[in-house]
Order: C-alpha cells, then sequence, then structure tokens
C-alpha cells in the first residue's frame, strides 16, 4: 500500500462512522464539520510528499546528489521513524487541545492483557464503536448515559509505552478510542474531560 493510498483509506475511515453516527440520530450534523477540519491538513500533506517523491525520481545531477542525501539520512534512527510514521499513519495527530502525547493520535496496536486472555487494540474496534480502555480495571469510569455506544473494558499493558514518532510516552490510565483508532480522551486516574469527550464524539449522555 501507498502512502496515498493509506491515507484515502484513512480518510475513508474517518468519514465513515461520522456519516453513521449522523444518518443515526446519534451525533448532531455538526460532527460532519471534523471531517474537513482533520482530513484536510493531512490531503496536503499527502500533495506534499507526493511532489517530493516525484522529484526524487527524476534524474540530474543535483537531485541524484539530494537522493543519496536523503539515503544517508533514512540510514539514521531518527529519520527512518519519521518516515515510517508518514508511511503508517502514525504521525497524524488531529488537534484536540492540549494534553497527552497520546491525545489526537491514532492508538497503537497493542497487545493487552484483559479478563478473557490476550487481547489486542485493533480487535476492540471491529465493531466499530467507540471504546473506552480503562487499564487495570474495567470499571471506575462511569459511562451509563453512552453504555448503549460505547464499549468498555478493562486491561492492562506490560510494559513501556514506546510509540512510534513520540517515543516513550507517560502510561495512560485510561483512553477513549474513536471508531477509526483515534485516541479521543486520555484520563490520568479522573473522568476530567470525559463527558465532555463522550458529547462531543459519542452524542449527547441519554437521560438516567
Amino acid at each position: 500500500m501507498t502512502r496515498s493510498e493509506g491515507r484515502d483509506s484513512t480518510s475513508a475511515v474517518n468519514l465513515g462512522w461520522k456519516l453513521g453516527q449522523v444518518v443515526r440520530g446519534t451525533s448532531p450534523e455538526g460532527l460532519l464539520d471534523t471531517y474537513p477540519a482533520e482530513r484536510h491538513p493531512e490531503a496536503a500533506r499527502v500533495l506534499q510528499a507526493t511532489m517530493a517523491q516525484t522529484a526524487l525520481t527524476r534524474s540530474d545531477p543535483r537531485l541524484d546528489a539530494l537522493r543519496a542525501t536523503v539515503s544517508e539520512l533514512l540510514r539514521m534512527d531518527e529519520p527512518r521513524e519519521r518516515m515510517a510514521g508518514m508511511i503508517s499513519g502514525l504521525d497524524i495527530r488531529y488537534d484536540f487541545g492540549p494534553g497527552h502525547p497520546l491525545l489526537g493520535r491514532r492508538m497503537p496496536d497493542l497487545d493487552l492483557e484483559a479478563a478473557g486472555g490476550p487481547l489486542r487494540v485493533f480487535a476492540l474496534l471491529h465493531t466499530a464503536r467507540p471504546v473506552l480502555v480503562n487499564f487495570g480495571a474495567a470499571g471506575g469510569l462511569d459511562i451509563t448515559p453512552w453504555a448503549d455506544r460505547v464499549r468498555r473494558t478493562g486491561a492492562a499493558y506490560r510494559g513501556l509505552w514506546d510509540i512510534p514518532v513520540l517515543g516513550v510516552v507517560p502510561a495512560p490510565a485510561a483512553v477513549l478510542i474513536r471508531p477509526d483508532g483515534h485516541v479521543a480522551w486520555v484520563g490520568d486516574h479522573t473522568d476530567a474531560g470525559l463527558a465532555g469527550a463522550l458529547t462531543a464524539w459519542c452524542g449527547k449522555p441519554a437521560p438516567r
């Protein structure tokens, strides 16, 4: 899969779950306004990268020298990791405001330990529903008004949170993951901001 194809797939998923929620009446039409805000800057980045790749396929003494320089840089860890992040889409960060380094980024497909056995993060997203992962326990965060829309699970991750592109980041206490895999909220052992994130991405709370 090329970088462009991967980003096109990401755009389709980004729009698909939002359309689904609006059609079902779960979220207001304003949710669709987040699509151009999130994806248009990424489209511009894809265009820029494509233009750069096209230039590097041409041959003249100056471009040959540039290509050799780029090849040398890609033998180094940091440039190679950044390029891998661009190709995989792990470098994408939507602007959800300040906070944990994971906020707005795609959740890595970590190997988790859950009550039912080993679990991969992306397996939780197969139902195309938002997921709240509480690391260490299934409860502790009240999402009752959104319980019909959000999957909640407790799990543990053993090891450093060494994230591609970011490096080692503080271990989150909990994360809310949108259906497209992007982290919409990161908990720090409190529920501060959780209700706002749930309302923004999962619709208004149901009456208690």
